[in-house]
């Protein structure tokens, strides 16, 4: 899993930084530039962007501004504080997942494409709700880790 995120994410980044390069070639050294460039590496940059928050929540690495554990001194109390931040997350998660959901089942009804290429932009969309719900399970993972780290130390 580790290497297949890691394979797709700098091939994703690969294809966006060579795109914004020919765009900057084409478009301010050639001064030619090419209609529809932005429109395709919105693709890649959308899944790009969901699949490293989706590794993010798989590694843990989110970025967090845990200021209350300066003021907690045990470990019980920073697991405690870890079930109530996930729970939190995968709360409101789930919320978005839903929207972005119905935002998913809009984009298949309507069915709408881009407006220079007309590329069918329901390969863009759905990423969001790809990359939530794998999120929303990675964030149901780390919660039972931590609860499980929490009984373990009660029992």
């Amino acid at each position: 899993m580790e290497r297949f995120a890691s394979i797709t994410l700098t091939f994703l980044i690969c294809v966006v930084a060579l795109g914004q390069f020919v765009q900057v070639i084409t478009r301010y050294v050639l001064e030619i530039p090419v209609m529809g460039l932005e429109e395709s590496l919105l693709y890649p940059t959308m899944w790009l962007y969901m699949l490293g928050a989706v590794n993010a929540s798989r590694e843990n690495t989110h970025i967090r501004a845990n200021v209350l554990e300066i003021f907690l001194t045990t470990k019980r109390q920073h697991q405690v504080l870890a079930v109530i931040g996930e729970v939190i997350s995968l709360t409101i998660g789930l919320w978005l997942t839903s929207w972005a959901w119905d935002f998913t089942r809009y984009s298949i009804r309507v069915w709408r494409e881009s407006p220079t290429l007309y590329l069918p932009t329901f390969y863009v969309d759905i990423a969001l709700t790809v990359g939530l719900v794998l999120m929303m399970v990675f964030t149901a993972l780390h919660l039972l880790r931590h609860l499980r780290a929490l009984l373990v130390k009660e029992a």
